[in-house]
């Protein structure tokens, strides 16, 4: 990395960083209880503190400010491998249908489990993570199956079978939801809407665990995934075992997916634009582009929380709807782009 390339990836990753820490400070001074930045300062650092203070920040709007920043993070890491190894530029979970799969594994678990568990002791949520790698791992493989033909993978087919996967299992999670009991059909909400207004630090105790062993193995392979850009002769001639090292890229971002979804829902686009922003900012080097790609989810999921709790307020809207009212004509431009 060159000095010009290295001041280029600090300082955008410094700009980005900035508007994080200023989107989530407007995030926890914001909502239906307004507070002042005394009253939050003195809170953070436990100047006079109250009581009333103490649950509106630390027991509400913390927690969620902290899931969306990790959502963020773990879907726009996911959404940079996946483009990367499918070498396609319109692909991500949501899009191919991952998300879906994740969420409809978690719904099975509290059909099955339902009036058992309530969705917010530890057996349900550690075990949320585990079946949506599950999902993933299903609509995946699926996909994968039947996008390929004659020894490679159609990216024509890639699209097209992953928005008929992600509908069908879209399909079997409202069917699932609406035979559930009333109590157990608002929680299935959360993960058919894509919202994290349900936020606490438990989610956040199971989330990390999979990030912190993820994400490092991703960021150790990232030289791979520069290498996946040439043909998979070329690749396999400089010694890469092409198929090993695709599955446990896969395996690592589905993993990201599925923790992510078991927190937040059907969260879309997020891999599709963080990846694309990266590359625009940082240049096309999967090394810097998965940070940075990273903190542009970060930044995108916690601005539109941000944005669906304040605007409609005292109604709230999920915040899987306010990105996708920016991800879709995103990803008709991008299409169009690539058509062009």
């Amino acid at each position: 990395m060159d000095k010009n390339t290295r001041w280029r990836f600090t300082i955008t990753m410094t700009i980005i960083l900035c508007l994080i820490v200023i989107t989530s400070y407007f995030s926890l001074i914001s909502g239906t209880f307004d507070m002042t930045v005394k009253a939050v300062l003195q809170t953070l650092f436990r100047v006079n503190p109250v009581s009333d203070f103490d649950l509106v920040i630390f027991d509400f709007r913390l927690p969620r400010i902290v899931i969306a920043g990790l959502v963020g993070v773990s879907l726009g890491i996911a959404g940079t491998v996946i483009q990367g190894v499918t070498k396609n530029g319109l692909a991500d979970s949501g899009i191919l249908g991952i998300n879906a799969g994740a969420g409809t594994a978690i719904v099975i678990f509290m059909f099955f489990y339902q009036g058992q568990s309530s969705g917010s002791d530890w057996f349900s949520i550690m075990s949320f993570p585990l079946f949506g790698l599950v999902g993933g791992l299903l609509a995946a493989l699926l996909i994968f199956l039947f996008s390929w033909k004659n020894g490679t993978l159609d990216m024509g087919r890639l699209l097209l079978t992953g928005i008929a996967i992600g509908s069908a299992f879209g399909a079997l999670s409202l069917y699932l939801s609406l035979k559930m009991k009333s109590t157990d059909f608002e929680m299935a909400t959360v993960w058919l809407s894509g919202t994290i207004y349900d936020a606490n630090w438990k989610y956040i105790a199971s989330m990390l665990p999979w990030m912190i062993v993820l994400i490092p193995i991703i960021k150790k392979k990232a030289y791979l995934l520069d290498l996946y850009q040439l043909e998979e002769s070329s690749v396999k001639s400089l010694g890469v075992s092409v198929e090993k090292e695709t599955i446990i890229l896969l395996l690592c971002s589905i993993g990201l997916v599925g923790a992510s979804v078991s927190v937040s829902g059907n969260i879309g686009f997020v891999g599709l634009m963080a990846p694309h922003i990266a590359k625009h900012l940082v240049g096309i080097h999967h090394n810097q582009v998965i940070p940075v790609s990273g903190a542009i989810g970060a930044l995108l999921v916690i601005a539109s929380d941000f944005i669906a709790k304040t605007v409609f307020a005292p109604a709230e809207l999920p915040v899987g709807i306010v990105i996708s009212i920016i991800g879709v004509p995103y990803f008709l431009y991008l299409l169009i782009k690539a058509k062009a």
